[in-house]
């Protein structure tokens, strides 16, 4: 398997308290990566060490199969980031801030800054000044300026931070697009669940420094991935319908009278007509999948953390 970005035992200590600890991330080539945790879990922590920001008080990061050290600098022509809040010259405008960037990586393809404006919408601004930028066309600049030199692996911190709903939509599908067509292997940073789960082919969840979980989304959807949720009148006497009745035992209370069956081979027909006949009533009573941000919280809450 082909590992563009691994982390080995990442440990990262401030006055003598640990904030990343012993964090182990692998990300294949040409993946969507969605790096999930609460504010303060450390997720730029290690977005900061991956990028050389910051010096791991001990392990050591591996890009494009090579281990990172202080004086690495060829590994960072082949990769774009933002980490945190992108920074510009504002009293420039968005052209001659992204031509300042290419000269600094020494790529000089005339048309890479035009390209890549388009690709986050902003053709009509490059002439202005960064000062008249809101938050959130701040955002999409820097989103461009780490995608026109055609990066191999590319890293954002809080992508979506200043986006309305309309330019968050936008990006996801950028970042489809840079994945699928493009090649691009990402790396992406958020505390906002629904907008990972459309788009990462793998998550790692991470919370007080520790890398808890890496798994694929397909594995998440295919755990339970369809189950019925119902409220009753009484949930003691449903369940008691569900055994005797109907021979069903993968079920779950979520509440006195709510249930979650995850055992699909009698169907919605047959299952209502059964509670009915037998006096049980139906408040609700819904198909569901079990989403990403079900489990991202699970996983947080079983270990004590907090959101």
């Amino acid at each position: 398997m082909s590992y563009i970005l691994r982390t080995h035992q990442l440990n990262k200590s401030y006055k003598g308290i640990e904030t990343v600890s012993k964090v182990n991330m692998h990300v294949r080539k040409g993946e969507i990566y969605g790096f999930l945790g609460p504010n303060g879990a450390g997720k730029t922590t290690v977005m900061r060490m991956i990028t050389n920001l910051v010096k791991p008080s001990s392990g050591h990061v591996e890009l494009f199969g090579e281990a990172l050290t202080p004086k690495s600098y060829e590994p960072f022509k082949r990769m774009g980031s933002i980490i945190e809040y992108p920074i510009f010259y504002d009293h420039l405008s968005a052209q001659a801030n992204m031509k300042l960037h290419l000269d600094y990586m020494g790529y000089y393809d005339t048309t890479a800054i035009a390209e890549a404006l388009e690709l986050v919408g902003l053709t009509k601004l490059t002439n202005k000044p960064i000062k008249t930028f809101s938050l959130g066309m701040k955002q999409r600049l820097g989103i461009a300026r780490a995608i026109s030199t055609r990066p191999e692996l590319l890293i954002l911190d809080e992508p979506t931070n200043g986006m309305d709903p309309i330019g968050i939509i936008e990006l996801r599908e950028l970042f489809r697009m840079l994945s699928k067509e493009y090649g691009m292997t990402l790396l992406i940073s958020s505390h906002i669940l629904q907008e990972v789960e459309q788009i990462a082919d793998t998550i790692g969840v991470i919370n007080h420094g520790v890398l808890l979980e890496e798994v694929s989304m397909d594995r998440i959807r295919g755990q339970h991935s369809e189950f019925i949720e119902m409220v009753t009148t009484d949930g003691k006497h449903a369940a008691f319908v569900l055994e005797d009745k109907l021979g069903i035992t993968n079920y779950k209370f979520i509440e006195d009278n709510t249930i979650r069956i995850y055992e699909l081979r009698v169907g919605a027909a047959e299952l209502t007509r059964q509670l009915i006949y037998n006096d049980v009533g139906l408040v609700s009573f819904i198909k569901k999948n079990l989403s990403l941000e079900e489990h991202f919280l699970k996983l947080i809450q079983g270990v004590g953390g907090h959101a």
